[in-house]
C-alpha cells in the first residue's frame, strides 16, 4: 500500500474536489491510500489555516515514517510564509519521500531540492480535478505514485531538470530557499500575467540563473489584454532574455496551469527513474 498525504501550504482545498479524487483513487487505485490532512479544509483569510497550522501539517506528514509521499492539494500564494521554518523541522523520514505539485508549491519543491531532501516532482495538484481533463491529470499522478510506468515531459534528457511557475521562481531567486541550478535545464510556465509582467519576470530570473544549461518555455496562458500590444509574444520574450544573458533557449515545454501539465521530476535521469 502506498500512502500519500495531502497538505495545502497556500489556499484551501474544497471538500467536494477532495471527495472526487478519493472516489477515483478508491475505484482505480486500490493500493493507494490518500490521507487528507484536516488542515487542507481550514480557512484563514486567503490561506488554508494560519501559518503555524499550514507549517505544522506539512512537517507532520513529511516526518511521518508511514507516509510515502506528499501531494500538494492546491497552489495559491502562501508557501513562502512557511517554507523556511518548515525546512528546519524536517527529520530523517522526510528524506525518503516524493513531493509533488506545482505553482506556489514550487517554493517548497525548490527549498527541498536545495536541501537534497526527498524527490521533487512538478506535476498536477489534487485541486486540478476541477479542470477540463482533470481526471486524467489525477490518474497520471496516482500512476506515478503507485510506481507504474508514466510518460514524463517528453523533452527531458540526461541533464538535470527543474520546473517552476515563473513568478514562483522569480520570488525564490536570491533567497535562502533557492536551489543551485548550475547546469540545469529550467522549465517555466505562467498564468494570468500581462506580457510586460512576463518580460519583467524573465529579466529578473535570468540575472540569477546565468549558469543554467538552458530555459524551456511552457504555456503562458490566460494573458490579460493590455491597453496596447506588447509587441512580441511569450516565446519572443524568452528568446530575448536568454540571448541577453547568455543562457541557451531550448524551445517549448509541455507544462502549464492546465490538466495537460506534464510530470517533471527534479534532477537527473537516475533520480527520475526512482519512485
Amino acid at each position: 500500500m502506498t500512502r500519500i498525504a495531502i497538505v495545502c501550504p497556500g489556499k484551501p482545498l474544497r471538500r467536494e474536489r477532495a471527495e472526487r479524487v478519493e472516489a477515483l483513487a478508491a475505484a482505480e487505485f486500490p493500493h493507494v491510500d490518500l490521507v487528507f490532512h484536516p488542515q487542507c479544509f481550514e480557512q484563514a483569510g486567503h490561506f488554508a489555516g494560519d501559518e503555524a497550522t499550514r507549517r505544522d501539517a506539512f512537517v507532520e506528514m513529511a516526518n511521518d515514517p508511514q507516509i510515502d509521499a506528499i501531494w500538494f492539494g492546491m497552489g495559491g500564494y502562501g508557501a513562502c510564509r512557511i517554507a523556511g521554518e518548515a525546512m528546519e523541522r524536517l527529520g530523517d523520514p522526510a528524506l525518503g519521500k516524493a513531493y509533488l505539485g506545482y505553482s506556489d508549491a514550487g517554493t517548497l519543491l525548490g527549498a527541498l531540492y536545495r536541501r537534497k531532501c526527498g524527490r521533487q516532482v512538478h506535476g498536477p495538484l489534487v485541486g486540478d480535478i476541477k479542470r477540463d481533463g482533470g481526471e486524467d491529470a489525477i490518474r497520471r499522478v496516482l500512476r506515478y505514485f503507485a510506481g507504474h510506468d508514466v510518460p514524463l515531459e517528453e523533452g527531458l534528457d540526461d541533464r538535470p531538470h527543474v520546473a517552476f511557475n515563473l513568478m514562483t521562481l522569480a520570488m525564490l531567486v536570491g533567497t535562502d530557499l533557492m536551489p543551485d541550478l548550475e547546469d540545469h535545464v529550467v522549465l517555466v510556465e505562467e498564468v494570468a500575467e500581462h506580457l510586460y509582467a512576463v518580460d519583467r519576470l524573465f529579466f529578473h530570473v535570468t540575472q540569477h540563473i546565468r549558469g543554467a544549461a538552458g530555459i524551456r518555455l511552457g504555456r503562458i496562458s490566460a494573458v490579460p489584454e493590455n491597453d496596447r500590444p506588447f509587441g512580441t509574444d511569450a516565446q519572443g520574450i524568452a528568446r530575448y532574455w536568454c540571448e541577453k544573458t547568455g543562457i541557451s533557449y531550448l524551445g517549448r515545454a509541455d507544462i502549464g496551469h492546465d490538466a495537460a501539465n506534464a510530470l517533471v521530476p527534479f534532477g537527473t535521469t537516475k533520480s527520475r527513474t526512482t519512485q
